[in-house]
């Protein structure tokens, strides 16, 4: 599972060729989301309120480049980086 930004401790992942609908996965410690791109909506697990509210905030800050690299993940092709919330 290609890791695509880490910050304050939040790990996010994408996996090759998953399911719908677009997502990624966040990791905080013990807990792990797997939070869907175009809504921001939690799709299975949780994460803390303070992380959850990070990863919302990266995720609108970087919703284009989770979309491109979801498709990349389709075909699959090599995932680009993302660049931390800051």
């Amino acid at each position: 599972m290609p890791r695509l930004s880490e910050f304050y401790g939040i790990v996010i992942y994408m996996y090759f060729v998953d399911h719908n609908p677009p997502h990624f996965h966040a990791i905080y410690g013990e807990y792990e989301a797997v939070v869907e791109i175009a809504t921001g909506e939690t799709v299975r697990g949780e994460l803390p309120r303070t992380a959850r509210r990070l990863v919302e905030q990266w995720r609108v800050a970087h919703v284009d480049e989770l979309r491109a690299n979801w498709a990349r993940a389709q075909e699959p092709a090599e995932l680009r980086s993302i660049e931390p919330l800051s």
